[in-house]
């Protein structure tokens, strides 16, 4: 019995927008968490299909977000619709949320849920929220700014409904739960964010191989470097309707952020992870930096 996809909702994101979308063989949905590598990796996908840094057009036109609701859906699936060559489309859904077919191939980024949570912190003072209430027709959110650190033991302590809460740590290892579950279907295809850092041009030529794409040159693999991508940062954020600050401040760091962290803290995060991820997995998550 096939059951039906959870529906996650959030103040800016729906993934409802999804049913009855209609898949082409070859489709690439790239499913990840916030912070997790999702511009990296659609970056590596537009230059394994178009195969030249040079991109028929600003990166979140090529692989839109088909799950936010400050653009209309019908806009969004007509723009996927014209387009020729190979898609890859971009998600922040779990797989359990989504129409899993077999056309496509669904790519799954992994980060130590900590890099993310640092990531996800400092992304907050770069966001319009008034622009982005503006879009999504949803009340401008408040934010209280406290230390990073009184910031990363509250999200290490919180304990929200995951599918409710997407970003919040049992959220994030919801998302990776569901993925690594189905690791060995054909068509899921899980990548982790330290290999991008260390290994970028293996990395690039493994998905190639699983997704059926040439390998990758050294010129793509350059363009996809992270500080290749910072300069490029007005064509690749994701920054549908101007709702960044600084296109190039989203991309602040492709590296670790966690080291330095303060060791109870960390003692923390690991004392609780093991009541929300298998073991299996979190050993694979939490990899030597």
């Amino acid at each position: 019995m096939t059951l039906e996809p959870v529906r996650y909702r959030s103040s800016d994101e729906d993934s409802g927008r999804w049913a009855g979308f209609p898949f082409r063989d070859g489709d690439l949905v790239i499913s990840t968490r916030s912070k997790h590598g999702t511009t990296w990796m659609q970056m590596v996908c537009a230059l394994l299909v178009f195969r030249t840094p040079d991109l028929p057009a600003p990166l979140p036109e090529l692989s839109p977000w088909l799950d936010w609701v400050g653009e209309l859906r019908d806009d969004v699936v007509a723009r996927l619709e014209g387009q020729d060559h190979r898609r890859f489309i971009k998600t922040h859904t779990p797989l359990d949320g989504l129409p899993l077919d077999p056309r496509a191939t669904y790519v799954v980024v992994a980060r130590h849920p900590l890099d993310a949570a640092i990531s996800l912190y400092h992304q907050g003072d770069n966001l319009d929220r008034a622009r982005i209430a503006e879009l999504t027709g949803e009340p401008e959110r408040a934010t209280d700014r406290v230390p990073l650190i009184e910031w990363l033991d509250g999200w290490i302590a919180a304990d929200p409904d995951p599918r409710a809460a997407l970003d919040s740590l049992p959220g994030v290892l919801h998302h990776l739960t569901v993925a690594w579950a189905r690791r060995g279907d054909p068509n899921v295809v899980l990548v982790h964010y330290d290999d991008l850092v260390t290994d970028l041009d293996g990395e690039m030529a493994r998905l190639a191989f699983d997704v059926g794409l040439a390998p990758p040159t050294p010129e793509l693999v350059a363009a996809a470097r992270f500080d290749a991508m910072r300069d490029r940062a007005d064509d690749l954020a994701p920054d549908a309707g101007g709702v960044l600050k600084d296109r190039h401040a989203f991309f602040r760091q492709g590296g670790s952020s966690r080291t330095g962290l303060p060791t109870d803290l960390v003692a923390r995060y690991e004392a609780r992870v093991p009541a929300l991820a298998p073991p299996d997995l979190l050993t694979w998550l939490h990899r030597p930096t």
